[in-house]
């Protein structure tokens, strides 16, 4: 694969594309590189960690925020704000970075996030709670945009997966770390200080961000796209409350779904006639002219519908159904990170070595809906060893789709387009997750009613309804006929659960099939079209 006809030199040994951005760092002839770059990639690690921890760890010590605040039925809410937000504002701040440069806007977003964590966890009530993470939801949609953005200038797709070690590294400290450390925090010093803990360590990540990240500055006279976002914003959020409040809140032909109903279908169609006459649209319709992009944007979705919704309903049944305490709950997830991070690490590999890419979407999707079959099988019976070889099939089939999903995104748009390349696939991730929140807590929370109602009548219905308080260490102390009850009820929620999310991702698998393999930048270049440079031989960023 030769140069594109719209490299230009930029002063410093790089190549760049129509916009000027250089397409990538400098390489040795080793293939290595240098130790400056280096130090940003650990930097922007140490970012991406403090988004992927957050939500570990808030996931494991979740039964017990709600048991203190009381309020079961507000569940999801407490991750739909987080990700409402998160979507609402990905795609501004990967416009605000290509037009005003990433390092000033990426580290606003860490600011951002810092202080909704700091609010968050001095809630004193479920409304408070709510609320502060929406604010630190705000911060989150810029933290893993930036970071996505800045790998996707810096290195090619087909060179990234020799740097997946780093990523995988922080997945295994997120992940696996993550529900230990929740768990821990819950059971010794308490929920608040799954928010607090953010604190530090984004203060690292501010310090290391600031001294290693040199990136040009920009000024852009172009004024962002605010009426598309405000469409755009208007329209998912009222989509999620018709997920979140039909049939639970509202019947679903009240007055009040439909108007929901109408109201996100008009703010959507606005949203495209906007996009279609400004000069820098938010999201740009253009990208999804590409085939591939358009897949990997749906697949992407169902990936972050899934993965949401298993980190929020498994610590539950662990805790509830298989007594476990919040810090073993989130050893007991161990199974499932271990799979994904082991087949991300292997995915990377033979990426980079063949080019090949389609297997692993494929292989991977099937895995999705084989795992959430098998999780739905779960009961008040299942061992914990029986449900840890599921986890290991869903994690492995997450760890397929992860870093792959949003390669083929990246390497589906031109360079110019990187920066809302990577904010549309975050986006499109991060609506799936809280589309995914949203559908299984109104899925859960009907069905464990429904149970109680069953086994123990009158009784059962005020304990799960009204924001009746059930924190797992009170169960310990109810009458054994209401704690069996109630661990029926949890068990058939997630069943139900699960059984819907692997209905929901054969619908991923039959999209991976019509992805085309189309070859990744930065691979190989035949011996005659190398020049003196190393660089020279990493290709420029094309149009796909």
């Amino acid at each position: 694969m030769g140069k594109s006809q719209h490299a230009t030199p930029t002063g410093d040994g790089r190549t760049a594309d129509r916009s000027g951005r250089p397409d990538a760092v400098p390489v040795t002839g080793s293939g290595k590189k240098p130790a400056g770059v280096r130090m940003v990639l650990f930097a922007l690690m140490i970012a991406m960690l403090l988004a992927m921890l957050d939500n570990m760890i808030v996931g494991t010590a979740m039964p017990t925020i709600v048991g203190e605040l009381g309020g079961m039925d507000h569940l999801s809410w407490v991750v739909t704000a987080y990700t409402l937000a998160t979507a609402a504002s990905t795609p501004i701040w990967g416009k605000l970075g290509d037009m005003y440069g990433r390092k000033g806007v990426f580290l606003s977003s860490i600011v951002l996030f810092l202080i909704g964590s700091a609010l968050s966890g001095m809630a004193q009530d479920m409304g408070q709670l709510i609320g502060f993470r929406a604010v630190q939801g705000l911060g989150a949609g810029g933290l893993m945009v930036g970071v996505m953005a800045i790998i996707g200038d810096l290195i090619p797709p087909r060179e990234r997966g020799k740097y997946q070690g780093m990523m995988a590294g922080v997945m295994a400290v997120a992940m696996v770390g993550g529900p230990l450390v929740g768990g821990s925090i819950t059971d010794h010093l308490g929920w608040r200080w799954s928010f607090y803990i953010n604190l530090p360590l984004g203060a690292i990540a501010l310090v290391m961000v600031t001294a290693v990240l040199h990136l040009p500055k920009k000024r852009s006279q172009t004024r962002i796209d605010y009426v598309g976002a405000a469409l755009l914003t208007l329209g998912i959020t009222s989509l999620v409350l018709i997920t979140t409040w039909g049939g639970t809140e509202y019947d679903w032909l009240s007055g009040q779904i439909i108007g929901l109903g109408v109201l996100g279908v008009v703010a959507l169609a606005l949203f495209l006639v906007v996009e279609r006459r400004v000069n820098e649209p938010v999201l740009p319709l253009h990208i999804f002219r590409n085939g591939n992009f358009s897949l990997i944007t749906l697949i992407g979705f169902l990936v972050g519908f899934v993965m949401f919704g298993s980190m929020t309903f498994l610590p539950l049944f662990q805790q509830t159904v298989q007594g476990a305490s919040a810090t073993n709950s989130g050893l007991l997830l161990l199974p499932l990170m271990g799979g994904l991070l082991v087949v991300s690490l292997i995915a990377g590999r033979v990426t980079t070595q063949t080019g090949k890419y389609k297997i692993f979407v494929v292989g991977g999707s099937g895995l999705l809906i084989v795992g959430l079959v098998l999780l739905s099988l779960m009961g008040v019976g299942t061992t914990r060893f029986t449900s840890s070889l599921y986890m290991v099939v869903l994690g492995a089939g997450m760890g397929f789709l992860m870093q792959t999903t949003m390669l083929i995104a990246q390497n589906s748009v031109e360079m110019k387009d990187m920066g809302v390349g990577s904010s549309s696939a975050t986006l499109f991730r991060t609506i799936g997750g809280s589309f995914g929140v949203a559908i299984f807590g109104a899925i859960f929370t009907h069905q464990v009613q429904t149970t109680m109602v069953e086994r123990i009548g009158k009784a059962g219905e005020k304990m799960t309804s009204g924001g009746a308080q059930m924190d797992p260490k009170g169960l310990s102390q109810l009458p054994p006929a209401i704690k069996d009850a109630y661990a029926h009820a949890v068990a058939s929620g997630t069943h139900h659960v699960f059984l819907w999310g692997a209905a929901i991702s054969v619908v991923g698998f039959v999209a991976a099939w019509f992805l085309k393999e189309v070859p990744l930048r930065g691979g190989p270049t035949k011996p005659a079209e190398s020049t003196a440079t190393a660089v020279d031989r990493v290709p420029v960023a094309e149009a796909v």
